[in-house]
């Protein structure tokens, strides 16, 4: 006989508020393919992607779709031709975008993709971490080509602009690019958000609410070499170009509704490229260990202290309607760091 699990899913997209835009469900323990370890899960986070992917279901599913990228939990069983992991160890990951979520009981995820949870972390606090650290990793230390472990002058006397170093992505990266030497600007609105990217590693914080490129330059800068955009990239395109500096790079993860006028970086020869972090993962790129590698660095990060959880709100059990709680409060748009639903919710 076939073991069933809890799951959480929908069928089409309905506003949060509608107990059947997340529903729990019964089905089947997944399969694991030769590579996969099969996971039972114990928290996970809510994402702006979980919330992209509800809005973008247009037609009606026959079967419950689940979603969630942000998980820990215990290994369960591992495939035949896994050598990383074993049976009981703790694990953390975000997963593939092509295969079914973690808002269930069990989950089954490629082992090239997943990073050993730290020690030092209860479940909620190291569910906030990897999505989001993965991103701020491949956006500034492979796509920017920053040396992350370079701590001489060459970091020292380089900068990055963060556009909303208060989301979930913004808190993880502010945090890395102040370790690795860089002067780091980002952007807030509100005094509550402009104190929190400052104790997580922001030297200036700008109000986007004000002439962002004044403030900068009142700040004794004229260009930054690199921007990370996390907002809008369509909002703010002039005032990126006009900020970068000749040689910079510039990394978005936002999309872009229009044509950017790329033009427009070719007399200071800026770059440009997007970050996708599923992007290894959906397409088993030969790099796609490089997501276990870095989970296991930012694990240990935040056990030796070198870095913090984001996790701000918790939810628990795992179940539909905790879902729907988190959700709606990363709909807001006012996030500040991570929303976690956890079994162990305290």
């Amino acid at each position: 006989m076939t073991k069933k699990m809890n799951a959480v899913g929908y069928t089409k997209y309905l506003l949060i508020d509608d107990p059947k835009s997340l529903f729990d469900f019964t089905t089947d323990v997944p399969e694991s393919e030769p590579h996969d370890l099969l996971v039972k899960v114990e928290a996970v986070s809510v994402n702006p992607v979980d919330v992209f992917t509800r809005e973008s279901q247009k037609e009606p599913l026959k079967d419950p779709k689940i979603i969630g990228w942000d998980a820990v939990g215990t290994v369960e069983k591992v495939g035949s031709k896994t050598n990383r992991f074993s049976v009981g160890d703790r694990v953390f990951y975000s997963g593939s975008h092509v295969r079914p979520g973690c808002d269930s009981e069990y989950q089954t995820v490629d082992e090239r993709i997943v990073g050993i949870a730290p020690h030092s972390l209860d479940n909620a606090h190291a569910a906030a971490m990897p999505l989001a650290s993965l991103t701020a990793w491949e956006a500034m230390f492979e796509q920017m080509n920053i040396d992350f472990y370079d701590r001489d002058e060459q970091n020292h006397n380089k900068s990055i602009l963060i556009i909303n170093g208060a989301g979930g992505v913004g808190s993880i990266a502010t945090q890395l690019a102040h370790r690795a030497n860089l002067q780091v600007i980002s952007t807030a609105g509100k005094d509550e958000t402009k104190q929190w990217e400052l104790d997580h590693g922001s030297d200036i914080v700008v109000d986007y609410h004000d002439d962002i490129i004044k403030q900068i330059h009142d700040k004794g800068f004229k260009y930054v070499d690199y921007i990370l955009d996390l907002r809008n990239l369509d909002a703010y395109w002039d005032e990126i170009c006009e900020l970068i500096a000749p040689s910079g790079t510039i990394v978005s993860i936002t999309g872009s509704g229009k044509s950017l006028d790329m033009s427009k970086l070719k007399e200071k020869r800026a770059r440009f490229a997007w970050e996708y972090m599923f992007t290894k993962s959906e397409f088993h790129t030969p790099d796609m260990i490089t997501q276990h590698e870095i989970l296991d660095k930012i694990s240990i990060m935040l056990d030796e202290g070198n870095l913090i959880s984001t996790l701000t709100k918790q939810f628990g059990p795992i179940n539909a309607e905790n879902l729907r709680k988190a959700t709606k409060l990363v709909e807001s748009k006012q996030m500040i760091g991570k929303v976690v639903v956890a079994n162990d919710e305290k």
